[in-house]
């Protein structure tokens, strides 16, 4: 498959360029530390914000914020220079020159990744549901492999009530450990995501039922949190997630980007994780729609979609039946590449809208909004979503499910690089109606293929060492799916390269645990997507495949109104208001 891109995809890194060359010029060298919240702050705010110090003086520069009238509200373990502070603007700009200090960055408020809108006029077949629809309406995942969903919760519904084996509630502010609690969700969308997750068919069937969930609730009954509070649930999980077996971290939450993802403390935290060893799952987010022109845009990658290691989901409009060839991408899903990095995501996509799952009828979500009440099965309330977060759970549950093959068949699991690499290498292409193939940062390698990525995690062989081929068992790239068989994608992104064919069949250090696409010693092929000669102007030239025109259609840009610290009310372009409404409505 060419996935060069279009024509259509015209000028999204001008309008970056542009954009961070006139932040760069407007900045003076007292806030060059700040990212563009901080940067738009009033003096007499008083804000949350993430300070990252130079390494070892995380001590010095905490006094400092003391002594400017501020409080420290959290520090970390596994990001030992950062911790979260509240502070006024005028000590933030003080802080902002001091040498000491390595970064500021506003403690940002995140939000469910879910969306309400029409749940009318998609009749489900009869035997619909999204494990059959991943190939894997009969998989049953063990105990030993858990996912910790990070989210506004998880309540005890008959789902997923006995395979809760461990809850922090992160929102009341009781420290950087949480607090221990019963499970609980005031809002709803944590418990629908775990449903997809794991849910035991009692309603509703998780992708991996049968698997343990670890809830960490970030998020409040509106479906808000902090930054600061979901990198405390990251940081409990790698400090303590294998105590309870966990190994892949589910994140259906995000904020826009408001600086690069080297800086952005929560893209840390993830790559944190990853590189402990956990597969992070991430929504890209809900701004495929470009505000001006209501049509589909790009560049509207939430963070911490933006993290280079990180699995970051988009979602796919699979249209209630089981056959794959009739899936066309949401067109809220969010495209890439990512805001001021211009990274390629999203890395796959997965089936996200209108998906029934598990629910309380005390719910914030559930009562608020009677169109998305499912249907009672077994005494079980359900409720429709849809939105990059459901079709994160669905990759999390995908992902849970080749873990325990893996463990099944080796006794070990695959690094969170390699089962990255099977995900995309057993994707399915995806075109539009029209069937025109759709571009890269579109569906990234493809729509996720359940019964092939399965198939792939019970056939490499983590134990094989570097240099080796581990592939132990021949595999057929096709998968059969509702007696549809279809090839697999075999492309897989490392970073600006485009990998194709058998590349995975041979235990490369590119598997093992470095930051996605940087590893320098992993030489790729040709198929370059990206090049390195970048001219900036009217057009664009990246590489030698790619020419950007001047027709414009970015998600976010100039058009971007950001918000005043002290409320949650944030205007993008004209017609998408976050803040006060539950949930984003693009």
């Amino acid at each position: 498959m060419d996935l060069r891109f279009p024509k259509r995809l015209v000028a999204v890194v001008a309008s970056m360029a542009l954009a961070l060359v006139a932040a760069s010029a407007e900045a003076a060298p007292k806030d060059k530390l700040l990212d563009r919240q901080l940067k738009a702050a009033k003096s007499s705010d008083l804000l949350r914000v993430i300070i990252t110090a130079q390494k070892g003086s995380r001590a010095t520069v905490v006094q400092k914020v003391q002594s400017l009238g501020g409080t420290v509200l959290y520090q970390y373990g596994k990001l030992p220079n950062a911790f979260a502070a509240r502070l006024s603007a005028s000590g933030i700009s003080t802080l902002s020159s001091d040498l000491a200090v390595a970064n500021l960055s506003s403690d940002a408020r995140v939000r469910s990744r879910s969306i309400i809108g029409s749940v009318t006029g998609q009749a489900q077949a009869t035997a619909y549901s999204v494990p059959a629809e991943l190939g894997l309406g009969g998989f049953s995942c063990g105990t030993t492999t858990a996912v910790a969903v990070i989210d506004s919760g998880i309540a005890s519904v008959p789902d997923v009530a006995s395979r809760i084996v461990a809850f922090r509630d992160f929102t009341q502010g009781n420290g950087a450990n949480g607090s221990i609690s019963a499970p609980l969700d005031p809002f709803g969308h944590g418990t629908h995501v775990a449903g997809l997750v794991a849910g035991n068919g009692t309603g509703t069937r998780g992708v991996a039922n049968g698997c343990n969930l670890v809830g960490l609730r970030v998020l409040d009954d509106k479906g808000a949190g902090y930054t600061s509070d979901v990198i405390n649930a990251l940081d409990w999980t790698v400090i303590n997630g294998g105590k309870f077996g966990v190994s892949v971290v589910n994140l259906s939450l995000g904020h826009p980007p408001y600086e690069a993802a080297a800086t952005d403390p929560m893209v840390q935290a993830v790559e944190s994780a990853v590189n402990a060893g956990f597969v992070v799952v991430v929504a890209a987010g809900n701004n495929g729609i470009n505000p001006d022109t209501n049509l589909p845009g790009y560049g509207g990658i939430n963070s911490p979609g933006n993290a280079p290691s990180a699995i970051t989901v988009g979602a796919v409009r699979d249209q209630a039946t089981n056959l794959r060839t009739d899936d066309v991408i949401a067109d809220y899903s969010s495209r890439g590449p990512t805001w001021i990095d211009a990274f390629a995501k999203p890395d796959v996509v997965a089936p996200g809208h209108r998906l029934l799952s598990s629910a309380t009828t005390t719910s914030t979500l559930y009562t608020t909004y009677p169109s998305i009440q499912g249907p009672t099965v077994n005494g079980q309330p359900t409720m429709y979503l849809s939105g990059t977060s459901m079709a994160t759970g669905v990759t999390s549950g995908l992902v849970a499910a080749m873990i325990d093959s893996a463990r099944r068949t080796f006794g070990v699991s695959p690094t969170p690089n390699t089962i990255k690499a099977m995900l995309m290498h057993s994707a399915f292409n995806m075109g539009d109606a029209s069937n025109i193939a759709y571009d890269i940062l579109t569906q990234g390698a493809g729509a996720i293929n359940g019964v092939g990525a399965v198939t792939l995690a019970k056939s490499i062989d983590p134990r094989v060492a570097v240099g080796n081929s581990w592939l132990v068992s021949s595999v057929n790239e096709s998968s059969t799916i509702s007696g549809l068989t279809m090839s697999w994608a075999r492309n897989i992104v490392w970073g600006s390269t485009e990998l194709n064919g058998s590349t995975l069949y041979s235990h490369s250090t590119a598997w093992d645990n470095v930051v996605w696409g940087t590893s320098d010693n992993v030489v790729w092929g040709t198929n370059v997507v990206w090049g390195t000669n970048i001219v900036w102007g009217t057009n664009v030239v990246w590489g030698t495949n790619v020419v950007w025109g001047t027709a414009a259609n970015v998600v976010w840009g100039t058009n971007i109104v950001w918000a005043d610290l002290s409320s949650d009310n944030v205007v993008w372009g004209t017609n998408v208001v976050w803040g006060t409404t539950l949930v984003a409505t693009n």
